[in-house]
């Protein structure tokens, strides 16, 4: 897992991962347009996703690179959460041979529901939708620093 953002990306597809320890929002975007849109949810128990419905997702999307969110504190230190999404991005890695990079995820689960409920209303502030938002503004934020 880096932190830092690649210089070199190659064009293609990127996923996007929001961690929670029920649920884990996905998103999609490319490298070429530098645009994202949100997929879904994966539910997770415990912090771990059911890795045959990530694998699906994976072959669905064929990425060349996947993007976790760390959850930290406003003032940049780790919160208990942090440490568990680091062993998700290991263990993502480790378990699809693919480059992870780890974005901060700070104040994007508010942006989401402010998107979400700016464009739907309070009906659209489901918690699937809501994640799946969130893993996209990180990807755009990821994308656009590309």
């Amino acid at each position: 897992m880096k932190w830092d953002t690649p210089n070199n990306m190659p064009e293609g597809i990127v996923l996007a991962f929001d961690f929670g320890m029920k649920r884990i929002g996905v998103a999609v975007g490319q490298t070429v347009t530098k645009t994202a849109n949100a997929y879904g949810m994966l539910k997770a128990e415990q912090g771990q996703p059911n890795w045959q419905a990530l694998q699906k997702i994976i072959d669905e999307w064929n990425p060349i690179a996947l993007i976790v969110g760390m959850p930290l504190n406003m003032d940049g230190s780790e919160q208990p959460i942090t440490k568990k999404a680091k062993a998700f991005a290991e263990a993502i890695e480790e378990h699809t041979k693919l480059p992870v990079y780890a974005i901060d995820e700070r104040l994007t689960t508010v942006e989401a529901r402010d998107r979400i409920f700016e464009q739907e209303g309070y009906k659209g502030l489901q918690k699937a939708s809501v994640d799946a938002m969130a893993a996209k503004i990180m990807l755009e934020a990821w994308l656009h620093a590309l």
